[in-house]
Parts: C-alpha cells; sequence; structure tokens
C-alpha cells in the first residue's frame, strides 16, 4: 500500500476514533494510527476498507475494548500529585461531611482510573475521616479499558507504583508477597470498578447529584474540544451543589465550562460546582476576539525599576500619562456608536500608543458597557499601568463575576497586588493565570522577576525559562494589551538578561 493511501485511511480512523471514544490524536500521530489500524484489520481477518465501514455503522463492544487497550493510557501511580489528596482530605473532604452532618457519606468518582492507583489512594484518604467507612464511604472507579480495569480488581502493584506513597500509608495498607505488594481487603472494599465510556451520556453514571467529588485527572487533555466540553457538562450536572472537581495539574476548565468556581489551597487547584449550572461554553467564546499588530519596542527601565509595575510605569511618558486625562480626546463613545466599535477603537489605539485617549474612550462608555468582559479587561489593563490599583482591582472583581476563570484578570491583579506592595498575593494571582491558561506568558514572567527580588535563583530559572519559550510563541495581541508597551524582542531581551544575571550568581 502506498503512503498516499495510507494517509486518509488513518485520517478516516482517527475521525472514528474521535467519533466512538472522544479521544483526539494529532497530525504527528497518523503514523502510530496506522499501526494500530493495521493490527486490528489483521486481527479482523479482513481488508481497510470493510473494516472502517464497519466502523462508521457502529463500533461492537468486544472492538470498542480492543481499541481502548490500543489507545489509552495505563501508566499512573499512587498519590500522584499529592497536594490534591492533602486539600481532599484536608479541606474538601471535611466540608462535605459537615453539610451531611448525620446524612450519607461521601461518593466519589474516579474517571478514566486506568490501573486503580487513583480510586485506592482516594480510599486511603478518606478512610480515617469517617467513623465507619464500610457504609460512609463509596469510591465509584470507571474505565473504558478491561485490561487496566482487571489489574486494578486484583490490587496487587510493584514498588514502582508506591514510589511517591507515603512510608505510614505503605506500611497500614499493603503486604509483601513475592515481588508483589497486595493492598489490603478494607481498601479494595470501598472502590467498586466498572467498564465505562466517558464519552457517552450514560444516564448511569450521570445521574443528578451522584457525587461529592469527582477525579477526572489527565483525561479531558486526551479529548477533542467539544468531547471534553460534553464530558464536563455531564460532570457538573453529576456533582451535588457545591461537589467538587479534581483535574490533573496541566489541565483547565478555562474554555470548556462556566459551572465552577476556581479553588487554589494546599498548593493546588481544583474546581467547585456552582449552585446553578448552564450549558457548556460556547466553542470560540475563549478564543481571543482582537487580532492585532505590536508596536515598536519601548525603552528597557527594567533594572532601574523597584518592580514591573514600576517598570511599565517608567517605560514611557505617554504610559504615565494615564493618569491625566486628555482634554482633546475624541469622543468616540458618543451615542449611537456600536459598543463593537467603540472596542475597535480602543484596540486601534492601543496600537498607536495612545493611551490616555484609550482611557477617555473606556471611561466615556454606557453603563451597560459594564458587562462586557473584553471591555472590563481592557479597563483594569489601562487603569492598573496608570498606578490606579484599586480601581483597577474593583474591575477586576467585576470581571471575574462574570468569567470567573478569565486568565487575564488574574494577571491584571497580580500587577496591581504588586503595585500596593504585597508581592505574596502576586505571586498567588500569576499562578491562578498561568494554571488557567498554560500559554500565557506574562504571569510567568512576573512570576520570574518576583522571584528574583526574593533572591530565589531557583524559581528564577524555572519561571523565566518557561516565559522565553512561551514569549516566542504569544499571540501578538496579548502581547499588545499585558505587555506594558514592551514588545516580543523586549521581553525575550529581559528573560534572557535575569537567566544570565541568575547563572552568574550562581556560579559567585
Amino acid at each position: 500500500m502506498t503512503v498516499a493511501a495510507v494517509q486518509p485511511q488513518a485520517e478516516r480512523f482517527r475521525a472514528l476514533i474521535t467519533r466512538h471514544m472522544g479521544l483526539n490524536f494529532e497530525d504527528a500521530k497518523l503514523g502510530w494510527l496506522d499501526e494500530v489500524l493495521r493490527r486490528r484489520v489483521e486481527a479482523a481477518c479482513c481488508n481497510s476498507e470493510f473494516y472502517l465501514a464497519r466502523l462508521e455503522s457502529g463500533v461492537s463492544r468486544d472492538e470498542l475494548r480492543a481499541l481502548a487497550q490500543e489507545l489509552t493510557v495505563a501508566e499512573t501511580y499512587f498519590f500522584r500529585n499529592i497536594d490534591q489528596f492533602r486539600a481532599l482530605r484536608e479541606h474538601v473532604a471535611p466540608e462535605h461531611l459537615r453539610a451531611r452532618a448525620g446524612g450519607r457519606g461521601l461518593r466519589v468518582l474516579s474517571a478514566g482510573c486506568a490501573s486503580g492507583e487513583e480510586a485506592y489512594s482516594i480510599a486511603m484518604i478518606l478512610r480515617d475521616l469517617l467513623p465507619d467507612p464500610p457504609r460512609e464511604l463509596m469510591v465509584r472507579a470507571v474505565d473504558v479499558n478491561p485490561v487496566v480495569l482487571e489489574k486494578a480488581r486484583r490490587a496487587r502493584y510493584t514498588d514502582w507504583s508506591l514510589r511517591e506513597t507515603p512510608p505510614d500509608m505503605r506500611q497500614r495498607w499493603f503486604r509483601a508477597e513475592g515481588r508483589e505488594l497486595v493492598l489490603d481487603d478494607s481498601i479494595r472494599a470501598a472502590v467498586s470498578f466498572e467498564e465505562r465510556n466517558l464519552n457517552d451520556d450514560d444516564p448511569q453514571l450521570w445521574a443528578s447529584g451522584a457525587y461529592d467529588v469527582v477525579f477526572c485527572r489527565n483525561v479531558l487533555m486526551y479529548f477533542a474540544p467539544q468531547v471534553a466540553r460534553a464530558a464536563v457538562a455531564r460532570i457538573a450536572r453529576s456533582l451535588t451543589p457545591g461537589g467538587h472537581l479534581f483535574l490533573g495539574h496541566a489541565e483547565t476548565l478555562w474554555g470548556l465550562s462556566h459551572d465552577f468556581h476556581l479553588r487554589h489551597t494546599h498548593g493546588s487547584f481544583y474546581y467547585q460546582r456552582k449552585d446553578g449550572i448552564t450549558s457548556a461554553v460556547d466553542p470560540d467564546e475563549h478564543q481571543a476576539r482582537v487580532r492585532s499588530t505590536v508596536s515598536p519596542a519601548l525603552v528597557d527601565v527594567v533594572d532601574a525599576a523597584d518592580s514591573w509595575v514600576e517598570a511599565i510605569a517608567q517605560a514611557a511618558e505617554r504610559v504615565r500619562a494615564l493618569t491625566v486625562r486628555a482634554s482633546a480626546a475624541p469622543q468616540y463613545a458618543a451615542v449611537g456608536v456600536p459598543e463593537a466599535s467603540q472596542l475597535g477603537r480602543v484596540i486601534e489605539l492601543f496600537r498607536e500608543e495612545r493611551y490616555a485617549q484609550a482611557l477617555d474612550v473606556v471611561q466615556g462608555l454606557p453603563p451597560e458597557s459594564a458587562h462586557d468582559p473584553d471591555m472590563l479587561l481592557l479597563h483594569a489593563v489601562l487603569l492598573a499601568h496608570s498606578g490606579q490599583f484599586t480601581d483597577a482591582e474593583n474591575t477586576c472583581r467585576r470581571l471575574l463575576a462574570i468569567d470567573e476563570l478569565n486568565a487575564g484578570a488574574h494577571y491584571v491583579l497580580a500587577l496591581c497586588r504588586e503595585g500596593v506592595g504585597d508581592r505574596r498575593g502576586a505571586a498567588e494571582h500569576d499562578q491562578c493565570a498561568a494554571y488557567l491558561d498554560p500559554a500565557f506568558a506574562m504571569p510567568r514572567l512576573h512570576l520570574g522577576l518576583l522571584a528574583r527580588r526574593a533572591g530565589d535563583h531557583a524559581a528564577v530559572r524555572r519561571e523565566l525559562g518557561q516565559a522565553l519559550g512561551l514569549l516566542q510563541r504569544e499571540d501578538a495581541s496579548r502581547l499588545l494589551l499585558f505587555g506594558g508597551g514592551f514588545n516580543r524582542d523586549a521581553l525575550l531581551a529581559l528573560c534572557r538578561s535575569e537567566l544570565s544575571v541568575c547563572r552568574e550568581a550562581a556560579w559567585a
């Protein structure tokens, strides 16, 4: 078979996998998918065309199981990302138990449980919080792969699976049998394993209010965007009001749902369901609505400033001039001008570095514009750069009341916190921004500069190293909005300079 024939078949196979399992594979995986296709064709004793046509008409349970074994990732270990388990034990579970006050116990779902380490970790963490664990603790664990589920039910593991297990937990709940470590029966009894496809709108799995806590870690990242949105909507429906959702450390609900509050405790991010839930977000809602180019760089004055906020303020007179209304500014917010046009005009003024006029336009908008997220973010940026930190923070709070997962708002709040001398608060908001949007360069850069001032060279290298990579791919419109007047080249030079200084300090 020619390469030209292989590519369309692999793409067709990929589309069918997304349809039946929700999994999303990039173009770089097409060669591997073609190998999987050939193995399944050989197992079915047919040709590729017949096999693909059969998948298009529907997939049998046996074939779905076989595909799951080929396509899903089963690697995990006990107490992976242990900070999340501490948050569960010390904050989330006690909150739910207080709310129950003598009612039923805790109901937890481990979605995409693989070989069971996560579900059993949950049971171990929660067992001592309950007076009668066999009656009050229910951990339901589901996966589409029957092979890993069978391993989970056996509950026999190697040292490698326990590599992050606290010693007291290991000693208490495991016994050695040859080269294997066998889990205690009381923990095994708290967990039930089921074969389920998270891509299905399964009424038994996703019953309304079925769970207090859902762990769905490192699953959404493999789903196609529309599948992930639908899965999160089902999770929201299945959680009790105020129920909690834990995702993988590299996953976020940004662009997927408005049904959750972001929570940050124990060095970990997770989510809490709002009292009222809505539908999934529009597929394009989280994308940047403004596309523009970056204006010429301002002079580099970072070394002369005590903070990044001061560096922005000192970058040019035109930024400091934000504190004074330009009496000659055109009144672009006149009655009858559509808000979309006003937004475009503000962006145009940004690009032309006419920040005072931009602030005038925003502040002159009619009251209803106070509910527009784009205008609120623009207003907050302009206020923060002008040193009006209290007003900027209030504007960010209004924005977060509309869009709680807005990374830009958290970044502006970080600037405001640093501007009033609260570096710890600044770092917390930077961390929120970086978590909500891992591709956002500016919070990483800001965290690196905060670390430099704190003398934390390891954090400087980590944060500025990440910022350096992200800045090279950062959207031009975001650099325009959040770069404080510095263009891409200036920000890249800043990162390299600070990293060089950090290395020299480490060698000294």
